[in-house]
Protein backbone atom coordinates (compact mmCIF):
# COMPACT_ATOMS: atom_id res chain seq x y z
CA UNK A 1 0.00 0.00 0.00
CA UNK A 2 0.99 3.56 -0.20
CA UNK A 3 -0.25 6.05 2.13
CA UNK A 4 -0.57 9.72 1.77
CA UNK A 5 0.41 12.03 4.46
CA UNK A 6 -2.21 13.17 6.15
CA UNK A 7 -1.07 17.21 6.55
CA UNK A 8 1.01 19.90 4.51
CA UNK A 9 3.10 22.66 5.62
CA UNK A 10 0.57 25.78 4.66
CA UNK A 11 1.65 30.04 4.46
CA UNK A 12 3.26 29.04 8.06
CA UNK A 13 0.83 26.49 9.40
CA UNK A 14 0.29 22.59 9.46
CA UNK A 15 -2.73 21.90 7.92
CA UNK A 16 -4.83 18.66 7.42
CA UNK A 17 -5.00 17.86 3.68
CA UNK A 18 -8.10 17.22 3.78
CA UNK A 19 -9.90 20.80 3.56
CA UNK A 20 -13.35 22.22 2.76
CA UNK A 21 -15.26 24.30 0.20
CA UNK A 22 -17.71 26.61 1.27
CA UNK A 23 -19.32 27.52 -2.42
CA UNK A 24 -22.14 25.35 -2.48
CA UNK A 25 -23.30 26.73 0.82
CA UNK A 26 -25.20 29.60 -1.35
CA UNK A 27 -28.10 29.17 -3.13
CA UNK A 28 -28.42 27.35 -6.82
CA UNK A 29 -26.01 28.76 -9.15
CA UNK A 30 -23.84 29.67 -5.95
CA UNK A 31 -26.28 32.72 -6.03
CA UNK A 32 -28.47 33.75 -3.36
CA UNK A 33 -28.90 32.38 0.18
CA UNK A 34 -29.34 28.83 0.67
CA UNK A 35 -32.88 26.92 1.36
CA UNK A 36 -31.98 25.82 4.54
CA UNK A 37 -29.16 28.45 6.48
CA UNK A 38 -29.08 26.35 9.78
CA UNK A 39 -28.29 23.30 7.86
CA UNK A 40 -25.48 25.27 6.09
CA UNK A 41 -24.05 26.76 9.42
CA UNK A 42 -24.27 23.05 11.18
CA UNK A 43 -22.11 21.42 7.98
CA UNK A 44 -19.63 23.65 8.74
CA UNK A 45 -19.47 23.10 12.67
CA UNK A 46 -19.43 19.70 12.05
CA UNK A 47 -16.42 20.35 9.44
CA UNK A 48 -14.40 21.83 12.29
CA UNK A 49 -15.58 19.30 15.24
CA UNK A 50 -14.26 16.57 12.88
CA UNK A 51 -10.77 18.30 12.27
CA UNK A 52 -10.99 20.02 9.32
CA UNK A 53 -8.95 23.24 9.35
CA UNK A 54 -8.66 24.82 5.98
CA UNK A 55 -12.03 26.47 4.71
CA UNK A 56 -12.19 28.20 0.87
CA UNK A 57 -14.18 30.77 0.24
CA UNK A 58 -15.30 33.56 -1.24
CA UNK A 59 -17.11 37.00 -0.97
CA UNK A 60 -18.63 36.56 -4.40
CA UNK A 61 -20.11 33.39 -3.56
CA UNK A 62 -23.89 34.51 -3.06
CA UNK A 63 -22.65 37.23 -3.35
CA UNK A 64 -21.56 37.54 0.78
CA UNK A 65 -23.91 34.83 1.61
CA UNK A 66 -21.07 32.35 2.10
CA UNK A 67 -18.78 34.56 4.20
CA UNK A 68 -21.59 35.41 6.09
CA UNK A 69 -22.85 31.79 7.11
CA UNK A 70 -19.15 31.27 7.97
CA UNK A 71 -19.03 33.94 10.29
CA UNK A 72 -22.41 33.17 12.00
CA UNK A 73 -21.34 29.49 12.27
CA UNK A 74 -17.55 29.59 13.24
CA UNK A 75 -16.91 33.36 14.66
CA UNK A 76 -14.99 34.04 17.02
CA UNK A 77 -12.98 31.23 14.85
CA UNK A 78 -10.39 28.78 16.05
CA UNK A 79 -6.96 29.90 16.63
CA UNK A 80 -6.18 26.91 14.13
CA UNK A 81 -8.84 27.68 11.32
CA UNK A 82 -7.52 28.38 7.90
CA UNK A 83 -10.09 30.90 5.70
CA UNK A 84 -8.77 30.71 1.71
CA UNK A 85 -10.83 33.30 0.63
CA UNK A 86 -10.69 34.30 -3.29
CA UNK A 87 -11.22 38.13 -5.18
CA UNK A 88 -11.41 38.76 -9.34
CA UNK A 89 -15.00 38.87 -9.97
CA UNK A 90 -18.05 39.99 -8.67
CA UNK A 91 -21.57 38.84 -9.66
CA UNK A 92 -24.54 40.36 -12.03
CA UNK A 93 -28.30 40.85 -10.92
CA UNK A 94 -29.04 38.20 -12.71
CA UNK A 95 -26.00 35.80 -11.22
CA UNK A 96 -23.26 36.51 -14.16
CA UNK A 97 -19.92 35.86 -12.77
CA UNK A 98 -17.80 39.22 -14.23
CA UNK A 99 -14.25 40.05 -14.24
CA UNK A 100 -13.29 42.66 -11.50
CA UNK A 101 -9.39 42.59 -11.74
CA UNK A 102 -8.74 46.58 -11.73
CA UNK A 103 -6.29 47.76 -8.53
CA UNK A 104 -10.06 49.53 -7.37
CA UNK A 105 -11.83 46.61 -7.83
CA UNK A 106 -9.48 43.89 -6.19
CA UNK A 107 -9.19 46.31 -2.87
CA UNK A 108 -13.12 46.55 -2.63
CA UNK A 109 -13.35 42.83 -2.70
CA UNK A 110 -10.54 42.31 0.29
CA UNK A 111 -12.52 44.98 2.27
CA UNK A 112 -15.99 43.09 1.75
CA UNK A 113 -14.07 39.25 2.42
CA UNK A 114 -13.01 41.46 5.75
CA UNK A 115 -16.61 43.03 6.71
CA UNK A 116 -18.17 39.90 5.95
CA UNK A 117 -15.99 37.25 7.71
CA UNK A 118 -15.37 39.56 10.87
CA UNK A 119 -11.46 39.63 10.60
CA UNK A 120 -9.10 42.15 10.70
CA UNK A 121 -6.85 40.62 8.01
CA UNK A 122 -7.12 37.67 5.26
CA UNK A 123 -5.40 35.18 6.40
CA UNK A 124 -4.60 34.15 2.57
CA UNK A 125 -5.92 35.69 -0.59
CA UNK A 126 -6.35 34.08 -3.90
CA UNK A 127 -6.22 36.14 -6.61
CA UNK A 128 -8.50 34.29 -9.49
CA UNK A 129 -7.91 35.13 -13.23
CA UNK A 130 -11.44 35.03 -14.69
CA UNK A 131 -10.33 33.76 -18.47
CA UNK A 132 -12.03 30.38 -19.69
CA UNK A 133 -14.25 29.49 -16.46
CA UNK A 134 -11.96 26.08 -16.48
CA UNK A 135 -8.91 26.75 -17.85
CA UNK A 136 -6.05 29.68 -17.38
CA UNK A 137 -5.17 31.60 -20.39
CA UNK A 138 -1.91 33.64 -21.25
CA UNK A 139 -0.83 37.24 -20.65
CA UNK A 140 0.73 39.25 -17.34
CA UNK A 141 -0.86 39.39 -14.27
CA UNK A 142 1.54 41.53 -12.35
CA UNK A 143 -1.27 44.32 -12.17
CA UNK A 144 -3.54 42.17 -10.02
CA UNK A 145 -0.69 40.62 -7.82
CA UNK A 146 1.10 44.56 -7.09
CA UNK A 147 -2.29 45.16 -5.63
CA UNK A 148 -2.45 41.94 -3.63
CA UNK A 149 1.31 43.03 -2.77
CA UNK A 150 0.31 46.26 -2.01
CA UNK A 151 -2.27 45.02 0.13
CA UNK A 152 0.07 42.76 2.00
CA UNK A 153 1.87 45.63 2.99
CA UNK A 154 -0.58 47.34 4.14
CA UNK A 155 -1.60 44.40 6.68
CA UNK A 156 -4.68 43.35 5.08
CA UNK A 157 -3.54 40.20 3.75
CA UNK A 158 -1.12 37.98 5.30
CA UNK A 159 -0.28 35.88 2.12
CA UNK A 160 -1.02 35.75 -1.05
CA UNK A 161 -2.10 32.67 -4.00
CA UNK A 162 -3.33 32.17 -7.67
CA UNK A 163 -6.49 30.75 -8.76
CA UNK A 164 -6.49 29.64 -12.64
CA UNK A 165 -3.15 30.37 -13.63
CA UNK A 166 -0.35 28.94 -16.24
CA UNK A 167 3.24 28.64 -14.87
CA UNK A 168 4.33 31.36 -16.45
CA UNK A 169 1.80 33.41 -14.41
CA UNK A 170 2.57 31.79 -11.47
CA UNK A 171 7.17 32.44 -12.14
CA UNK A 172 5.77 36.42 -13.18
CA UNK A 173 3.98 36.24 -9.73
CA UNK A 174 6.34 35.26 -7.75
CA UNK A 175 8.95 38.01 -8.93
CA UNK A 176 6.42 40.29 -7.44
CA UNK A 177 5.51 38.80 -3.77
CA UNK A 178 5.92 35.20 -2.20
CA UNK A 179 3.19 32.86 -3.74
CA UNK A 180 1.73 30.26 -1.20
CA UNK A 181 -1.21 28.26 -2.80
CA UNK A 182 -1.79 28.08 -6.86
CA UNK A 183 -5.78 26.68 -7.33
CA UNK A 184 -6.53 25.14 -10.93
CA UNK A 185 -9.05 22.75 -12.57
CA UNK A 186 -6.71 19.43 -12.11
CA UNK A 187 -8.48 15.87 -11.58
CA UNK A 188 -7.64 12.07 -12.40
CA UNK A 189 -8.69 12.57 -15.96
CA UNK A 190 -8.00 16.66 -16.50
CA UNK A 191 -4.14 16.64 -15.96
CA UNK A 192 -2.49 19.31 -17.79
CA UNK A 193 -1.34 20.45 -14.69
CA UNK A 194 1.08 17.68 -14.23
CA UNK A 195 4.25 19.47 -14.92
CA UNK A 196 2.90 22.28 -12.83
CA UNK A 197 1.77 20.25 -9.82
CA UNK A 198 5.27 18.52 -9.67
CA UNK A 199 7.06 21.86 -9.47
CA UNK A 200 4.90 23.93 -7.24
CA UNK A 201 5.88 20.75 -5.05
CA UNK A 202 9.14 20.88 -5.51
CA UNK A 203 9.04 24.75 -3.97
CA UNK A 204 6.87 23.95 -1.16
CA UNK A 205 3.36 25.53 -2.53
CA UNK A 206 0.25 23.84 -2.16
CA UNK A 207 -1.62 23.36 -5.08
CA UNK A 208 -5.12 22.80 -4.26
CA UNK A 209 -7.14 21.46 -6.97
CA UNK A 210 -11.15 22.56 -8.33
CA UNK A 211 -13.94 20.04 -10.04
CA UNK A 212 -12.33 16.74 -8.80
CA UNK A 213 -14.46 14.72 -11.08
CA UNK A 214 -15.26 17.03 -13.97
CA UNK A 215 -14.35 16.51 -17.46
CA UNK A 216 -15.12 12.44 -16.69
CA UNK A 217 -16.47 10.82 -19.77
CA UNK A 218 -19.30 7.66 -19.03
CA UNK A 219 -16.29 5.66 -20.07
CA UNK A 220 -14.33 6.63 -17.28
CA UNK A 221 -16.94 7.13 -14.78
CA UNK A 222 -17.48 3.78 -15.24
CA UNK A 223 -14.24 2.84 -14.94
CA UNK A 224 -13.96 4.70 -11.76
CA UNK A 225 -16.96 3.38 -10.17
CA UNK A 226 -15.98 -0.06 -11.26
CA UNK A 227 -12.34 0.29 -9.11
CA UNK A 228 -14.25 2.39 -6.00
CA UNK A 229 -17.01 -0.87 -5.49
CA UNK A 230 -13.62 -3.06 -5.36
CA UNK A 231 -12.32 -0.94 -2.69
CA UNK A 232 -16.16 -0.76 -0.86
CA UNK A 233 -15.51 3.09 -1.60
CA UNK A 234 -17.21 5.61 -3.25
CA UNK A 235 -16.27 7.13 -6.67
CA UNK A 236 -15.62 11.01 -5.06
CA UNK A 237 -13.69 9.01 -2.41
CA UNK A 238 -11.44 7.43 -4.61
CA UNK A 239 -11.31 10.62 -7.35
CA UNK A 240 -10.26 12.15 -3.78
CA UNK A 241 -8.16 9.87 -2.78
CA UNK A 242 -6.27 9.79 -5.73
CA UNK A 243 -5.49 13.16 -5.68
CA UNK A 244 -3.98 12.95 -2.04
CA UNK A 245 -1.77 10.12 -3.10
CA UNK A 246 -0.70 11.97 -6.75
CA UNK A 247 1.48 14.72 -4.60
CA UNK A 248 2.18 15.54 -1.00
CA UNK A 249 1.37 19.23 -1.75
CA UNK A 250 -2.31 18.78 -3.10
CA UNK A 251 -4.72 19.95 -0.65
CA UNK A 252 -8.53 19.20 -1.18
CA UNK A 253 -11.36 21.23 -0.68
CA UNK A 254 -14.60 19.55 -1.52
CA UNK A 255 -17.86 21.22 -0.43
CA UNK A 256 -21.43 20.21 -0.08
CA UNK A 257 -24.15 21.27 2.09
CA UNK A 258 -24.90 17.55 3.60
CA UNK A 259 -23.27 16.30 6.91
CA UNK A 260 -23.55 12.41 5.78
CA UNK A 261 -21.87 14.15 2.18
CA UNK A 262 -19.42 15.68 4.16
CA UNK A 263 -17.93 12.34 6.53
CA UNK A 264 -17.55 10.45 3.09
CA UNK A 265 -15.69 13.18 1.84
CA UNK A 266 -13.61 13.21 4.99
CA UNK A 267 -13.17 9.38 4.71
CA UNK A 268 -11.21 9.66 1.81
CA UNK A 269 -8.05 10.97 3.74
CA UNK A 270 -8.26 7.10 5.13
CA UNK A 271 -8.20 5.30 1.92
CA UNK A 272 -4.51 3.71 1.18
CA UNK A 273 -4.46 2.66 -2.53
CA UNK A 274 -1.78 -0.11 -3.63
CA UNK A 275 0.39 0.95 -6.43
CA UNK A 276 -1.69 -1.63 -8.79
CA UNK A 277 -4.85 0.44 -8.18
CA UNK A 278 -2.67 3.86 -8.44
CA UNK A 279 -2.06 2.29 -12.28
CA UNK A 280 -5.58 1.28 -12.64
CA UNK A 281 -6.57 4.62 -11.99
CA UNK A 282 -4.07 6.21 -13.76
CA UNK A 283 -4.98 4.39 -17.23
CA UNK A 284 -8.58 5.93 -16.58
CA UNK A 285 -6.64 9.64 -17.57
CA UNK A 286 -5.02 8.46 -20.44
CA UNK A 287 -6.74 8.91 -23.89
CA UNK A 288 -8.51 6.45 -25.21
Amino acid sequence: MTPSASTYSFAGRTVNRMGYGAMQLAGPGVFGPPKDRAAAVAVLREAVAAGVDHIDTSDFYGPHVTNQIIREALHPYPDKLLIVTKVGAVRGAEGSWLPAQSPQELERAVHDNLRNLGVDVLEIVNMRIMGDVHAPSEGSIATQVAALAEMQRQGLVRHIGLSNVTSAQVAEARGIAPIVCVQNHYNLVHRQDDALVDELAREGIAYVPFFPLGGFTPIQSDGLSGIAASLKATPMQLALAWLLHRSPNILLIPGTSSVKHLHENLQAAQLSLSDAVIAELDALGQPG
